[in-house]
């Protein structure tokens, strides 16, 4: 009998859970996924503005116990934790993903000067520094622009949907014209590409890239 593939996701957030499960689905449907889901990670590290010791311990924690149920690998669903990953790695000898590798690395493949975009400085920043890791890695250099969606996340929180996307769209469209590509920080950004109408330059979001970038290292695994 062939071993069935089980791929272990952390996430931080209950909002794109869904849509993301769909994606690997789609990509992956013969892989059996485990979610580890933890809002509380993603609210402490709002509250400090980056992550704080004991989040590093749950997360570590969490990818210990997804290494010792036999999963293949690990997906990070939350850039807000991307750092944490590199922590983590070095207590568990299965791989873990960052969702928006994929992304930092084709802003820096196609863009000379990048625009990040995220509600939340928690993302912004260490999105911003991925990118920059991913640039100083290939020796390209860049300039990246980093823009907050200032309210959004307040009014997200008080259920405002249709205030939050209007302003995270606004900030796109206006940082648009300033920059050669645009990476959104969250992923949970992706469903309003298509609202975005004809834009001159790419829009790049992580999960649907990160997924597919999940199935690669998945089939080097099995070969």
């Amino acid at each position: 009998m062939i071993k069935k593939r089980k791929i272990s996701i952390i996430e931080t957030t209950l909002v794109p859970l869904q849509s993301l499960r769909e994606l690997f689905f789609e990509i992956l449907p013969e892989v059996e996924l485990v979610s580890f889901v933890d809002d509380s990670l993603l609210k402490e590290v709002i509250k400090a503005g980056g992550p704080t010791p004991d989040v590093i311990r749950r997360y570590c924690t969490y990818a210990i116990e997804a290494e010792r149920i036999g999963s293949d690998f690990i997906f990070n669903q939350c850039s807000s934790v991307g750092e944490v990953v590199d922590i983590a790695q070095k207590m568990v000898s299965i791989p873990i993903l960052k969702t928006d590798l994929p992304m930092a690395r084709k802003a820096v493949e196609i863009g000379n000067e990048i625009g990040v975009v995220a509600t939340l400085n928690s993302t912004l920043a260490p999105t911003t520094r991925l990118i920059q890791k991913t640039a100083d890695e290939k020796g390209k250099k860049i300039k990246i622009i980093p823009k907050l969606c200032e309210g959004a996340f307040d009014l997200i929180s008080k259920g405002d949907k249709e205030g939050h996307n209007k302003i995270i769209i606004k900030t796109i469209l206006e940082l648009a014209g300033k920059v050669d590509v645009i990476a959104l920080a969250q992923g949970s950004m992706a469903v309003l590409i298509p609202e975005l109408g004809d834009m001159k330059i790419p829009v790049l979001s992580s999960p649907r890239s990160g997924v597919l970038w999940a199935k690669e290292v998945l089939e080097k695994i099995q070969n």
